[in-house]
């Protein structure tokens, strides 16, 4: 069963930055594309950005020039969150879409 553990959110001002992590168990980030989601209230869930196992990055447009993802060898997913604006607020999951397997998600708040 894959396990993914998400961490590294919190309250950031607007133009702030975080650093959110995954890890994933058993292996998984080796073997399929993981990738980002977030939802914000009232709002549908959104791919935020993914990665395949050779590295090839695809970002949603809203947050492309401010989101990096990126893998270690150790199995860790990681987004890095730059300039994060009010409307980045959303719990963020990480996972394996190919699998439907998410974490229990990681808040993270943009506000002044």
């Amino acid at each position: 069963q894959v396990r993914l553990v998400e961490s590294g959110g919190g309250l950031v001002q607007p133009g702030g930055s975080l650093r959110l992590s995954c890890a994933a168990s058993g292996g998984i980030s080796s073997l399929y594309t993981m990738g980002w989601t977030r939802q914000a209230p009232g709002k549908q869930r959104e791919l935020v950005a993914r990665i395949t196992v050779s590295r090839n990055e695809y970002y949603a447009d809203s947050v492309k020039g401010r989101f990096t993802i990126s893998r270690d060898n150790a199995g860790t997913l990681y987004l890095q969150m730059n300039n994060l604006q009010p409307e980045d607020t959303a719990v963020y999951y990480c996972g394996v879409p190919n699998l439907s397997a998410w974490g229990q998600g990681t808040q993270v708040t943009v506000s002044s």
